[in-house]
């Protein structure tokens, strides 16, 4: 029995188990929404938390670095769960539509990465050790100079902003298709309660 006699038995059975690859695993669908939540609280976090005094001030930066560690974790195992076969989904959209989509994921990804990148980089910089929940990770370099402190963190921020309003755009797609177009394009990445 050749390869073509057998992909095709092999496709029917995946199909009759209720993998036709146009939803989401499980595990792809918790990463989304919790990468989507830690994200939401990480902004929140870092842009309400001069309005406080100590100790709450102190409380909310180190549940930012805390989360921000967390959401590190979950996008380092979010990419590799991607690449691992068998867990990518057939596009519902081709041809620009498709393309447009896919860069603005490998974007995100891209960002994301920055954004952890910057937010170590940034406390280590000033010879301050990251937080996990009150375990301190001491910095594994020489502190910056003041001015490479103040660009780092202007990135930090700004690349949070960039996430944000990108993420927001990639939601407002997400409705569209779904109440404008009828397409499967949000609801494949809902729980499997959702889809309806």
């Amino acid at each position: 029995m050749n390869n073509d006699s057998i992909s095709p038995a092999r496709e029917l059975a995946r199909i009759a188990a209720g993998d036709d690859r146009t939803v989401y695993d499980t595990v792809s669908i918790v990463l989304h929404w919790l990468t989507a939540a830690l994200v939401l609280t990480q902004f929140v976090l870092a842009e309400t938390w001069e309005w406080f005094a100590r100790p709450t001030h102190g409380t909310m930066v180190v549940l930012h670095m805390s989360f921000g560690i967390i959401l590190s974790a979950v996008i380092v195992f979010r990419i590799v769960w991607r690449m691992l076969p068998g867990h990518q989904v057939a596009p519902v959209v081709t041809g620009w539509a498709d393309i447009a989509s896919r860069a603005v994921h490998y974007l995100l990804y891209a960002m994301l990465v920055a954004e952890a990148v910057l937010g170590f980089v940034l406390r280590w910089a000033g010879d301050e050790s990251m937080s996990f929940f009150g375990l301190l990770i001491a910095p594994p370099f020489a502190p910056f100079s003041k001015t490479a402190q103040h660009l780092i963190e202007e990135l930090h921020e700004l690349n949070g902003w960039a996430i944000i309003i990108l993420a927001a755009g990639h939601a407002a797609a997400a409705l569209y298709h779904h109440y404008v177009l009828r397409d499967p394009v949000l609801s494949r990445m809902l729980p499997p309660v959702r889809r309806h």
